[in-house]
């Protein structure tokens, strides 16, 4: 007989990088743990440079059960120290295309596809990828495969743990509202945008996410990827003046959480 999962624990590390602890599980998404400073290519004329280093090292993270990767081929969702620790976790759960250039331990999932998570003695966690379009319309030949993550357990009473992963507001991302009921939404946003492509933009803005969280109402909103990067256009306070005009309801959902320091949420 598995344990009953009493609660979460969150640790919001910085930029999209996030440790859940449920369970006995250990659960990283979207490793970045280099310091700050360098320059990064991302393709097609785009770059951006670090500007903050992880609240937590790699060293110090301790094991880790699976990585819940939304996408391989951009440093700042997984870059050479995040990579570097990818062998060593239990699994790599990412898009198709990523695992195959990942190979190892890497599983690939299509949106809406799920794998199912298991150890002795431990509850078993479905993770089931859901979509995400990173960019304008079009765009995801140059963009690549992205997912993001629904994670449901036994005992869960208010709904499924949704990551969103790196995506615009578009009707794939809207299906979650009509396919899930989720208790915790951990939002990608930044509004990020490039001089090259001028107004396009490549991840959820603060307006979107409150459009989209308003359809999914999810019990708590928990803000990621708006920080440590310079391509982020919208930074905390652009994206708390833009919540302070959402509905009562979406206000009172928003958790932000203290970058490196472990919070408790109830299932």
């Amino acid at each position: 007989m598995t344990p009953r999962m009493e609660g979460v624990r969150i640790t919001h590390i910085g930029g999209p990088t996030v440790l859940i602890e449920v369970g006995g599980w250990r659960l990283l998404t979207d490793p970045t743990f280099d310091a700050p400073g360098r320059k990064y290519n991302f393709g097609w004329g785009t770059s951006s440079r670090k500007l903050a280093g992880p609240a937590v090292g790699a060293d110090a993270l301790g094991q880790i059960d699976a990585v819940l990767l939304s996408h391989d081929h951009h440093d700042d969702n997984l870059d050479d120290a995040g990579r570097a620790l990818l062998p060593a976790a239990g699994t790599v759960v990412t898009t198709v295309p990523g695992a195959k250039r990942l190979g190892g331990n890497a599983r690939g999932l299509a949106a809406w596809s799920s794998i199912t998570l298991e150890a002795p003695g431990r509850t078993p966690i479905e993770v089931t990828a859901t979509p995400c379009r990173h960019g304008p319309p079009l765009s995801r030949p140059i963009v690549g495969e992205v997912v993001g993550f629904a994670l449901r357990w036994e005992g869960q009473e208010h709904g499924v743990l949704w990551i969103s992963g790196d995506t615009v507001l578009y009707d794939g991302v809207r299906e979650v509202a009509d396919r899930l009921e989720v208790d915790t939404a951990i939002v990608h946003l930044g509004g990020v945008k490039f001089p090259v492509s001028g107004p396009l933009r490549y991840t959820l803005t603060a307006a979107e996410a409150v459009e989209l969280c308003c359809q999914i109402r999810p019990r708590a909103v928990i803000p990621i990827h708006y920080e440590g990067w310079k391509h982020f256009r919208q930074g905390r306070d652009a994206i708390e003046s833009e919540f302070a005009t959402a509905p009562q309801s979406f206000r009172d959902s928003v958790r932000w959480l203290p970058i490196g320091d472990a919070v408790e949420l109830s299932t």
